[in-house]
């Protein structure tokens, strides 16, 4: 869909340097924009860049303005305005409400202003909210409520007793309210522990493809409002995470452990069952946390890479790190 940089000043209240009868139809990276297209630079180093692009439109700061000869839309947070703009561009159509004739539900006056794709299964008691979709052989168990203008793409399962709140994308591969890691040892055998919690997920929650929620024990797995999960995530029984946390690729989440509001947690971050993470926190990619993080801030654990053989003997000193403090402190 193309805008004129005035129409795009006035939807999205920013300012314009430059003609703002110019048309454009498309975002871009730099390397491949081309006429039409808009990009940004949220960082100076990129500037230079902006003479071999073809873009006529950037997208940055009133500093770095002044080192454009394109035209330019003003803000003070480019990325975030990119965005803005590609999804202004890129405008999803509505759905085409209807239910395919393969769908199996037991679920009786299904809601109509709904799109359910082909070998869809849906259980009983099942409420899905208006201009939901919900992809060719996905799975929503018993009782499971999922509200307004969701997305549920293909191969997704939904277990029994999930409640899932409003603009929910959920991607490919991933499964909801599986049962919990629990076991009791009599010594002979190990015993399975019966799951009999559930999982509910809040308003604007993405969950990336192939990511496991497990359900809770006795209470519920509880995500917040505008959680972002990332593809290959394991979140085990009972988590609690914060509103507006954010979590990268192939973490894992122990669990009964609870993450406060607006935190980060890097790509392979382990985070240990039964601990608290208070709001504001930053783990970065790969750390290991042991025990509860009781202040907000960033913080790291893990050994950064090395050759093999430095590694090797680094490795066998830290073996012996307590017996030379012990002497040491002797």
């Amino acid at each position: 869909m193309n805008y004129t940089l005035k129409k795009i000043s006035e939807l999205l209240n920013v300012d314009i340097i430059g003609d703002e009868s110019y048309e454009v139809d498309q975002v871009s990276s730099l390397e491949n924009a081309t006429s039409s297209s808009v990009v940004f630079v949220s960082d100076k180093k990129f500037l230079k860049f902006l003479d071999n692009s073809k873009s006529k439109v950037v997208i940055t700061t009133k500093a770095l303005s002044k080192s454009c000869n394109l035209n330019v839309i003003i803000s003070e947070n480019p990325y975030l305005l990119f965005s803005k703009v590609s999804k202004l561009i890129n405008k999803v159509d509505d759905l085409v409400y209807s239910v395919h004739e393969s769908v199996c539900t037991s679920t009786r006056n299904l809601n109509k202003k709904i799109t359910v794709e082909p070998n869809v299964v849906i259980g009983k008691n099942v409420q899905l909210g208006n201009n939901t979709f919900i992809g060719a052989n996905c799975y929503i168990g018993d009782f499971v409520d999922i509200g307004e203008n969701s997305y549920i793409y293909p191969n997704v399962t939904i277990y029994n007793n999930v409640k899932i709140g409003n603009n929910i994308i959920v991607h490919s591969g991933t499964v909801i309210g599986s049962d919990g890691f629990g076991y009791a040892n009599d010594e002979k055998s190990l015993v399975k522990i019966p799951q009999i919690g559930g999982v509910q997920i809040g308003n604007n929650v993405e969950i990336g493809s192939n990511t496991s929620i497990d359900r809770g024990t006795l209470d519920n797995t509880i995500i917040g409002n505008g959680v972002k999960i990332d593809n290959q995530i394991q979140i085990a029984h009972n988590v609690h995470i914060g509103d507006n946390t954010v979590i990268a690729g192939c973490a894992g989440i122990a669990g009964s452990a609870k993450i406060g509001k607006n935190c980060m947690i890097g790509g392979a971050a382990g985070i240990q069952g039964h601990i608290e993470i208070c709001d504001n926190v930053k783990i970065t990619g790969m750390a290991k946390v042991a025990c509860d993080i009781k202040e907000a801030g960033v913080y790291s654990s893990g050994t950064p890479l090395m050759l093999n053989k430095k590694w090797l003997k680094n490795a066998a000193r830290f073996k012996q790190l307590n017996e030379l403090f012990l002497k040491y402190k002797k």
